[in-house]
C-alpha cells in the first residue's frame, strides 16, 4: 500500500482509485465504494464471484490473461483495459495491480483502477513534473517557508555547478556574493509575505566562486500553498539571458551612438562623443587619441608619424580618477604598448587581463590606463578611406568581467562608424580653414591711415551655418582728406557668396576712386549685381536653394573739412549715429532697393557731424537672431553706443558683448567711426576770378600760405601745379574757381571749376605749343585725379609732407 500513497492529485491513491482484492483463483474478495461508483456494482453482487465472468467482455480475455501472465511473472502491471459496467458497457479504465502475499502461503491480488482519461492526465502532469526538473533549460529553484531551498533542478546545477542534491537545506542566495544574495533574500521574501507574482524580472548576480563574471537572469516567482491556503513555499524560475542581454546591450549602444557621435562638424566634439558613448556600457574608462595633423584639419600621413593629442576621456565615478593626460595634451606611448602595436599594425588589440605578472609598473603606466585598478584593456584604431586618425582606447576597473571577443567586434563597429565622422569633421575643417582663408584674403586686413575718422571694425563669422558669408566692410580713403565708409551683405552663404562679396567690393574700391556721390556708387553696383546674375543663370551657377545673386549695401563719404557726411543704402539697415552728447538714434535715410533688382533710383542724404560724433555700420546679423525682434537688436545697439567719448575699441567690444550671442546663427560685420574735423588753420581756400592773371594770383597765394606752414620746399612744385590746373580752369571752364590747400599727411591741392570736362594726360609733340601742364602736374604729385559734384568738377593732386608739418 506505501506505493498507491501520493498526492490527492493521484488518480490511484486510495481516496480517488477502484480499490478490489482478488483471490489466486481470480474471486473477487475486496470491493471499495470507488469501485462501485464507477462500475456500478455493489460489493455484495461481485464478491465471491470471478473477477472474468463479472468484469470482463469475453473479447479481452486474451488481453487479460497476458496482463495477469506479466503481473504474475513481475510481481505487478499497469496499462489500460476495458471493464464491463453494470449495465453492460465497457469503460475504459487505467489499471495497476500487484501481488502479494499472506503468511507467505496465500497469494493475492490488489487491483486500483481510474478512469483511463484521469490516468493519462496524471501521467502527463508527471512527465512535465519530470520534465522540469530533469530536461528543462529553465532553472527551478524551490524554496521552503523558512527560506531554504527545498529542491532545484538540473539546470540550476548547470548554471552554478553545484550538484542539485546539494542545495537541499541550503539558505537562499548561499551561493552568490553577499549583495546579490541580500537582493535575491529579499525578493523571495517579499513574494512569500505579499502573494504577488514576480514575472520577468532581470536580475544581476554574481557568483562567489566566479566573482568576476556578472550573469543576467530573467526571474519569475510564485507563491506555493495547498488547497487549505497554507503557505508551502517559493518556486523560482531562473533563465539566464546574460548572452542576450550583453547583445540587446551592444544593439542598444551602437543604436545610441548613431544619434550621439557626429552631431558636429568639430574633431574634438566628435571625439568626446564617442568617449562618452563607451563610458559606462561598454567600459569605465575610455580616451580618443589623434594624431596632430588630424587636430588641425590636416590629412594624416601614412607612415603614422609625429605625436598624439588626446582629444577625449571619460571615466565613471567621482572617486574613480580619470585618464592621466588632460584633453588638448600630447600623449607619447612607449614602443612596446598596445596603442603603439595598434598604431603601428592598424590593427585592434585586447588583453583581457593585465595582470601583474604580465604588466610591470612601468609598462602598465605606457598604456596610461587611468588607475593601477585597471585589470583589462581593448585598444582599437580610427581608420577612414585607408588611413589611421588614431586610437581609442577603453579600460575596464570598476567592472570586474574582462573584455570579450564580443566586446572587441562592438568597439571596432562604433570606433569605425565615429572615424568616418571624425574624418568628416577634419575634412570640413580643413574646407572651412580654406574657405576663411580666402574669405580673410578678401576683407581688409588693416585700417588704411587716414584723418577723417578714427575706426574700429569686428567681424565675426557664424559659428552654426554652415559655409562663408558674404558680409563685408571698408574703409577707403578719398580725395581731399575724405574717406568712404562701406558696409555690405551678400545674400547667401558658400564659395559664391564670399566670391560675390570680393567682387563687390573689388567694384567699390574703383567706383571710389572715381569720386562719385554715394547713390550713383550704388546705382553703379546694382548694375554689376544684375550682370552677374544673368552670367551665373546663363552658366548654370546657381547655387540650389538660393537666390541667384543678390545684396545689400551701404555707401558713406565724410568730408573732415566740412563735416558734411553723404549716406545712402541699398536695403541696408540703417546706421546709428551718437553725437557728442551721447544722443544715439538712426538715421533717418531713405531704404533704397536691395542690389540686384535694377532700375531703381537709390537716395543719397546729406548731414553734418560735429567733431566726435559716432557713426556705426553693420549688417543685420549683429541685431539679432532671426526669431528675435529686430527692434529689441536696434535699441541695445543704441544703448551700447551713449558714450562716444569712451576708447573706441572698447566700444566696439562693448556692442559685441551686449549684441552677440555665443554662437552668432549668421555673419556679423561692425565698423565703428569717430569723426574728426581738420584744423582750420590746416585748410586754406580762396575764390579766383577766372581772368589772365588768375595763374599768377594763385602762385602768389600758395607760396604765402606754403610759407606760413614751412612748407618752402614744396613752394616750386605746389606753385606749377596750382598754375597748371588753374590756367586749365581758365581755358575750359566759366564762373570762378576755387583754389583750395589742405595740411594733413599730405599736401592736397585742389582746383574746383562749373566744367564737367574731366582733363587728359597725353603726349606733347615737339611742334605743340601746350599740351605739357597736365603730364608736369602728373610728374610733380604723388596722386592726382578728378573727382565731379553736381556743380562741376575738382581736380586734386597730393604730395607728401616729408616730415617737415609744423
Amino acid at each position: 500500500m506505501t506505493e498507491l500513497s501520493g498526492s490527492y492529485d493521484d488518480p490511484f491513491a486510495p481516496p480517488l482509485a477502484a480499490l478490489a482484492v482478488l483471490d489466486d483463483r481470480g474471486a473477487v474478495v475486496g470491493w471499495n465504494r470507488r469501485a462501485e461508483e464507477l462500475l456500478g456494482h455493489p460489493g455484495a453482487a461481485v464478491i465471491g464471484r470471478q473477477a472474468f465472468e463479472v468484469l470482463v467482455d469475453p473479447r479481452d480475455l486474451p488481453a487479460l490473461r497476458e496482463a495477469a501472465a506479466s503481473c504474475w511473472r513481475a510481481g505487478g502491471w499497469f496499462g489500460v483495459l476495458k471493464v464491463r459496467h453494470r449495465d453492460g458497457r465497457l469503460v475504459e479504465m487505467g489499471l495497476r495491480a500487484q501481488t502479494f502475499s499472506r503468511d507467505d502461503r496465500v497469494r493475492e491480488w490488489l487491483v486500483a483502477g481510474a478512469p483511463a482519461a484521469d490516468v493519462l492526465a496524471w501521467q502527463r502532469d508527471r512527465a512535465i513534473l519530470d520534465g522540469l526538473y530533469h530536461q528543462c533549460p529553465i532553472g527551478l529553484v524551490v524554496h521552503g517557508p523558512d527560506l531554504k531551498v527545498l529542491r532545484v533542478n538540473r539546470a540550476v546545477e548547470r548554471f552554478t555547478g553545484v550538484p542539485a542534491a546539494d542545495f537541499r537545506g541550503l539558505p537562499t542566495g548561499c551561493l552568490l556574493l553577499p549583495d546579490d544574495a541580500r537582493k535575491a533574500v529579499d525578493r523571495v521574501r517579499q513574494v512569500m509575505e505579499t502573494g504577488r507574482p514576480l514575472i520577468y524580472s532581470e536580475q544581476f548576480a554574481r557568483l562567489e566562486s566566479d566573482p568576476a563574471r556578472e550573469r543576467v537572469a530573467l526571474v519569475s516567482a510564485f507563491r506555493m500553498e495547498d488547497r487549505s491556503g497554507r503557505v508551502l513555499g517559493v518556486a523560482e524560475m531562473i533563465e539566464d539571458i546574460t548572452g542576450r542581454h550583453r547583445a540587446q546591450r551592444r544593439l542598444a549602444l551602437l543604436d545610441q551612438a548613431g544619434s550621439r557621435i557626429g552631431t558636429t562638424l568639430d574633431v574634438a566634439e566628435t571625439a568626446r562623443e564617442l568617449a562618452e558613448v563607451m563610458v559606462p556600457h561598454l567600459a569605465d574608462h575610455a580616451s580618443v587619441d589623434l594624431l596632430e595633423p588630424v587636430t588641425c584639419g590636416e590629412e594624416p600621413a601614412r607612415a603614422l608619424a609625429g605625436p598624439l593629442v588626446r582629444v577625449g576621456a571619460c571615466g565613471i565615478g567621482v572617486q574613480q580618477p580619470g585618464p592621466p593626460h588632460d584633453q588638448g595634451a600630447p600623449v607619447e606611448f612607449a614602443p612596446d604598448t598596445p596603442q603603439s602595436r595598434c598604431l603601428a599594425e592598424g590593427r585592434p588589440v585586447l588583453e583581457p587581463v593585465l595582470s601583474s605578472d604580465s604588466f610591470s609598473t612601468e609598462s602598465r603606466q605606457g598604456t596610461h590606463a587611468p588607475d593601477l585598478g585597471a585589470h583589462s584593456l581593448i585598444v582599437v584604431p580610427l581608420a577612414a578611406r585607408g588611413l589611421v586618425l588614431g586610437v581609442l582606447t577603453l579600460w575596464r576597473s570598476s567592472r570586474p568581467d574582462p573584455f570579450e571577443a564580443d566586446d572587441l567586434i562592438l568597439a571596432q563597429e562604433l570606433g569605425s562608424r565615429a572615424a568616418v565622422a571624425i574624418d568628416n569633421a577634419r575634412r570640413f575643417t580643413q574646407q572651412q580653414q580654406t574657405a576663411f582663408t580666402l574669405q580673410s584674403s578678401l576683407l581688409p586686413r588693416a585700417v588704411p591711415d587716414q584723418p577723417a575718422v578714427e575706426v574700429a571694425l569686428r567681424y565675426l563669422p557664424a559659428s552654426a551655418a554652415p559655409g562663408l558669408g558674404g558680409d563685408w566692410f571698408d574703409v577707403i580713403p578719398l580725395s581731399g582728406a575724405r574717406v568712404a565708409l562701406v558696409v555690405g551683405d551678400v545674400v547667401g552663404r558658400g564659395i559664391h557668396a564670399a566670391a560675390t562679396m570680393g567682387r563687390l567690393r573689388t567694384a567699390v574700391h574703383t567706383l571710389a576712386s572715381l569720386d562719385l556721390e554715394p547713390d550713383e556708387v550704388l546705382s553703379r553696383l546694382d548694375d554689376l549685381v544684375t550682370l552677374l546674375a544673368a552670367e551665373q543663370e546663363a552658366f548654370g551657377e546657381r547655387p540650389v536653394g538660393e537666390q541667384v545673386v543678390g545684396a545689400t549695401c551701404l555707401y558713406a563719404v565724410y568730408d573732415p573739412v566740412s563735416r558734411r557726411c553723404s549716406v545712402a543704402r541699398a536695403g541696408h539697415p540703417p546706421p546709428v549715429v551718437t553725437g557728442p552728447d551721447g544722443q544715439a538714434a538712426l538715421l533717418d535715410l531713405p531704404a533704397g532697393p536691395p542690389l540686384g533688382l535694377g532700375g531703381l533710383p537709390f537716395e543719397a542724404r546729406e548731414i553734418d557731424l560735429a567733431a566726435g560724433s559716432l557713426l556705426c555700420l553693420y549688417t543685420n546679423g549683429i541685431i539679432g537672431e532671426r526669431n528675435v525682434d529686430a527692434d529689441i537688436g536696434l535699441s541695445k545697439l543704441c544703448a551700447a553706443l551713449t558714450r562716444p567719448a569712451d576708447e573706441l575699441e572698447r566700444t566696439c567690444q562693448a556692442v559685441v558683448d551686449s549684441l552677440v550671442p555665443a554662437h552668432p546663427s549668421d555673419d556679423i560685420a561692425l565698423l565703428i567711426a569717430r569723426t574728426r574735423m581738420l584744423p582750420p588753420e590746416d585748410v586754406a581756400s580762396w575764390q579766383l576770378t577766372l581772368e589772365p592773371v588768375a595763374a599768377a594770383r594763385a602762385r602768389a597765394l600758395t607760396s604765402a600760405k606754403l610759407t606760413e606752414w614751412g612748407l618752402e620746399h614744396l613752394a616750386f612744385s605746389t606753385e606749377l601745379i596750382a598754375s597748371e590746373l588753374v590756367t586749365n580752369a581758365y581755358r575750359y571752364a566759366s564762373g570762378p574757381a576755387t583754389l583750395r590747400l589742405i595740411r594733413e599727411r599730405f599736401l592736397v591741392c585742389e582746383v574746383s571749376d562749373t566744367s564737367h570736362t574731366a582733363p587728359h594726360l597725353r603726349r606733347a609733340r615737339t611742334t605743340d605749343e601746350g599740351g605739357r601742364g597736365l603730364f608736369l602736374v602728373a610728374q610733380m604729385a604723388e596722386r592726382w585725379g578728378t573727382r565731379y559734384t553736381r556743380e562741376g568738377k575738382t581736380v586734386w593732386t597730393e604730395q607728401p609732407l616729408a616730415g617737415t608739418l609744423t
